[in-house]
């Protein structure tokens, strides 16, 4: 199956060569690689030239999550367009293949794949990502969450509704909300796991969940999230966060982490939410509840053996040929 993947950076050329050497090592080698530039100063774009990628420039004084996606998918020339992170790398020498499986099924019209973090990451962050990504697949899910940090999309299907470029974040949640309004389907794939690299400090973490509380704000008008929840969410997710880190022996090093990142989720949602807007009871599960004491299944996937990385990708510079 061909594709188009669609790359959003800026300075990103500390994590680009890997995701390049992943998809270099995919089943699936029919590819054209568009990376959409806001304003790069480091070696991203030479990185990404490389590669053999092509480049679009936007400036970062116009870039929106929504800006640069459109103008990326309008240079694709594949009906199935894989969106990806510049600071993600697939794990399984399959993700692609595994990623448009569901397009079989015509009425699919989204998909997304598992993201995990590395040994580096915040153990809060880790929690949220097997809080939003399980390890079993739906490939008819009934809420509008995925996350464009690994996802695909019918491109025919985009022509018909582009993503909005006005929100300051969740433009994905947006989209599929769209999407599913028109019937269509979305399907979360479990098998096509990335890793998810986040180095955050916590007015970083506070940014973001800010900027996506307003943007939820704006697609789902009802929503509401008070102090109370700010409190709750906070006390229960850090509870269950330290909880299993002391169950997993993670060094004591790290907890405080816990209190910070989860802190910082919550009063950014909270002032984000400080606009006009209630969270459908299953997105808001997905969104905020811990994970409560449920044990994390380990090496689920064991079929295929993951791409083992060669030093090269960890470098700055751009590869030799």
């Amino acid at each position: 199956m061909k594709c188009s993947i669609v790359i959003r950076a800026f300075n990103e050329a500390e994590h680009l060569p890997k995701l390049f050497e992943g998809i270099r090592r995919q089943t699936i080698q029919d590819v054209e690689i568009i990376l959409v530039d806001s304003g790069s100063t480091d070696s991203t774009v030479s990185i990404a030239q490389s590669f053999g990628a092509r480049i679009c420039h936007i400036s970062s004084k116009e870039f929106t999550f929504g800006r640069s996606l459109n103008v990326g998918i309008s240079a694709t020339t594949r009906e199935y367009v894989v969106i990806a992170s510049a600071h993600v790398y697939p794990v399984y020498p399959d993700w692609l293949e595994r990623l448009l499986e569901p397009f079989t099924n015509p009425q699919v019209g989204l998909t997304y794949g598992k993201q995990r973090g590395p040994e580096t990451a915040k153990f809060s962050e880790k929690q949220i990502f097997y809080q939003w990504y399980p390890e079993r697949s739906n490939f008819q899910q009934s809420t509008p969450f995925c996350n464009n940090a690994n996802a695909a999309i019918r491109r025919s299907l985009w022509e018909r509704h582009p993503y909005d470029e006005s929100l300051t974040g969740l433009e994905d949640v947006a989209w599929a909300k769209w999407l599913l309004n028109q019937g269509y389907i979305v399907a979360y794939v479990s098998e096509a796991e990335i890793v998810h690299i986040h180095r955050e400090t916590p007015r970083g973490v506070y940014n973001r969940y800010r900027r996506e509380g307003m943007a939820f704000k704006r697609i789902f008008p009802e929503a509401h999230f008070s102090l109370y929840d700010f409190f709750r969410l906070s006390v229960e997710n850090i509870f269950y966060d330290v909880w299993h880190a002391l169950k997993q022996k993670v060094p004591y090093r790290d907890i405080p982490s816990i209190f910070w990142f989860r802190l910082m989720q919550f009063w950014g949602t909270y002032r984000g939410y400080r606009r006009p807007g209630m969270v459908t009871p299953q997105l808001r599960e997905t969104f905020y509840y811990p994970r409560g004491m449920q044990r994390m299944d380990e090496n689920y996937r064991n079929d295929v053996e993951p791409i083992a990385y060669s030093l090269e990708s960890h470098q700055k510079s751009p590869p030799k040929n």
